[in-house]
């Protein structure tokens, strides 16, 4: 049965043009509701002293993204290397940026894209960093009939809202749809 042209498929093409600007902007407005503020004063507990303290991240930015070593470490952030700077300082600039460019709208396919890869980099720290892979209910399991677990259950709803920014682009009232209207060559970025 070939519905092109009937009401039903009218109907169906309004539905599917309005939810490529309504779903991403729902995914925004989700986001900012659900995870902005975990995300930022998350990354407020990295900051270091002072006016570039994100440039001099505190113990407790070490401690979160390298528990291990931290320990190893005799909790000194002295005797980790340049390395373990790099990662923290980038994953508390991530955790500022990331997140504001996705409430704002602004190269918001990439920063969603970026923000399932850091989702997926604290998932992985939860589990075998922290010890939440021996901790009962943490990881869980899917098609479990339980829907709380911290890692599979709850992250996969905020991948899949991220995932909605990364096909669909962040929709109607955002800086990409601002900026990006005029140029045909630059469409995919909205």
């Amino acid at each position: 049965m070939n519905i092109v042209g009937t009401p039903l498929g009218r109907l169906s093409d309004g539905i599917n043009r309005a939810g490529d600007n309504i779903l991403p902007l729902l995914a925004r407005f989700v986001f900012a509701a659900v995870l902005f503020r975990y995300f930022w004063n998350s990354g407020t507990t990295k900051l270091g002293e002072g006016i570039f303290g994100i440039f001099n991240p505190s113990s407790g930015g070490y401690v979160q993204i390298f528990p291990k070593a931290m320990e190893a470490a005799g909790y000194d952030i002295t005797q980790l290397g340049t390395y373990h700077w790099a990662v923290v300082t980038a994953g508390t600039i991530a955790e500022f940026a990331l997140p504001l460019l996705i409430v704002i709208g602004l190269f918001t396919r990439l920063a969603a894209l970026g923000m399932i890869g850091f989702v997926f980099v604290q998932s992985l720290t939860d589990l075998f960093g922290h010890g939440g892979i021996g901790q009962e209910g943490t990881l869980g399991a899917w098609f479990d009939g339980a829907s709380d677990a911290v890692i599979l259950d709850q992250r996969a709803f905020w991948v899949l809202g991220l995932l909605v920014l990364v096909f669909k682009g962040a929709g109607l009232l955002s800086i990409d749809r601002l900026l990006f209207r005029q140029s045909p060559e630059y469409q995919d970025l909205r």
